[in-house]
């Protein structure tokens, strides 16, 4: 910690040669022809809790810890995040041969009255191909009473667009979402995810570099049949941990799924196994 801190004091200009020193993936696609990225830009929205414990992720040290397990465990193909989680992982030298996916909307900060007005403020498509990463991530959040939503899908076609146009991965994770008591709540009804699907999957002038992000509910044969775009599952919480790895299981059978983005539920697993829980979720690709 001590060293990043000095580093981006005396030397910021280093983080920019990290990355070009970086050895990219060979595929963004493992060898096994699965996908295994662990997701790390919670923060940013202020979202820090995990499990319990409503500031888990707090500690930026004890963060990276975890990030450096996982990213070293065999499997594990990649790593989506902010600016400022990314940097310090190439300042420890632990993205080599991993694929890179910077998140691109940070403002619908958790809780806020403004939360489905999710603008971009962290990468753009710019700086995610001058840093030689793989692609950019969205949050995309519908809200059919919320005047925020056409601006919130106006900006995450740009994105596509713009990564597109550099041949560059868009991994767009759409919900349908609602008001309820002066919070944002995501409909995982299966109607309501096919409805998210079928809206993402239209944004942006081509679809060729488009993924999806999507949560893995009981049933999703008919949701994974409404789109031929690469799924990627996201995690569930962490108190859910084995419910999550059977929803896995069941989806990672079917064609469209193409493997996992899980965050919070491998860094912070219950009983604080970080390898042991990203090893059990490696096992089912």
């Amino acid at each position: 910690m001590a060293e990043i801190v000095r580093t981006r004091v005396h030397n910021p200009e280093v983080i920019a040669e990290a990355a070009k020193r970086r050895v990219p993936a060979q595929s963004v696609v493992g060898e096994h022809g699965r996908v295994m990225i662990i997701a790390a830009d919670h923060p940013a929205r202020g979202a820090l809790g995990a499990g319990g414990d409503p500031m888990a992720m707090a500690n930026r040290g004890e963060l990276l810890d975890r990030l450096c397990v996982a990213l070293g465990r065999p499997g594990v193909t990649g790593v989506m995040g902010t600016a400022d989680i990314l940097e310090d992982l190439l300042l420890l030298g632990v993205l080599d041969g991993k694929s890179v996916f910077g998140s691109m909307n940070r403002t619908g900060l958790a809780g806020s009255t403004f939360e489905i007005d999710d603008r971009f403020t962290g990468y753009d498509a710019e700086t995610i191909a001058a840093m030689g990463f793989d692609g950019g991530k969205t949050l995309t959040r519908i809200a059919f009473d919320d005047p925020a939503t056409p601006s919130v899908l106006e900006n995450t076609a740009r994105a596509v667009n713009e990564l597109s146009d550099r041949k560059l991965i868009t991994m767009v994770e759409p919900f349908i979402s609602r008001w309820t008591n002066g919070k944002v709540s995501n409909d995982l009804s299966p109607e309501a995810v096919i409805q998210s699907i079928a809206i993402a999957c239209g944004l942006g002038r081509r679809s060729a570099y488009t993924w999806l992000k999507l949560p893995a509910i009981d049933d999703m044969s008919d949701i994974l049949a409404s789109s031929t775009l690469p799924v990627l599952l996201l995690g569930g919480d962490v108190a859910e941990s084995e419910q999550t790895l059977a929803r896995w299981g069941r989806a990672l059978k079917i064609p469209t799924t193409l493997g996992l983005v899980p965050g919070r539920s491998l860094l912070y697993p219950a009983d604080g196994d970080v390898a042991g829980a990203v090893d059990r979720a490696v096992d089912l690709l």
